[in-house]
């Protein structure tokens, strides 16, 4: 994976701890997400994934548990996109959130990516749950 960092503020992403899955955002700008609103917040990265990968943009806990999180989560990045990457975040809040430049604002997490082939077919095999949806499994 290759980063290229595009603003003089611009921190490049890294793991918090080996064992993390994701590896930290950080802002280049301050902004305030004012409740039940949203903002584009910059990262100043720009990456390039190998074709079979993809990089998935997702909440950060801390941030989370104050109300704010990522938009469209998880936000994908494909392996063809060279553009900045951005944070889309929303506060579900009641209180205005602050961002500030070199915070840590979401979590960006590598996975590989596969193409099946699609076959169209008349009739799908059975499963045990058949067309059992939302809620089926009941909450208890």
């Amino acid at each position: 994976m290759k980063i290229k960092l595009v603003h003089p503020d611009a921190i490049c992403p890294k793991y918090a701890h080996n064992s993390d899955a994701g590896m930290d955002l950080y802002s280049v700008e301050d902004v305030c997400v004012i409740p039940g609103r949203w903002a584009m917040v910059a990262t100043g990265i720009k990456i390039e994934l190998p074709e079979d990968m993809e990089a998935q943009i997702r909440p950060k806990s801390g941030l989370a548990n104050q109300g704010l999180t990522v938009l469209n989560t998880p936000g994908t990045v494909d392996s063809g996109y060279r553009g900045e990457v951005k944070v889309l975040l929303v506060n579900f809040g009641t209180i205005p959130f602050k961002i500030e430049k070199g915070m840590k604002i979401a979590q960006m997490v590598i996975n590989k990516v596969e193409h099946p082939t699609i076959e169209i077919v008349m009739e799908l095999t059975e499963s045990d749950r058949g067309e059992g949806g939302f809620g089926s499994t009941g909450l208890k």
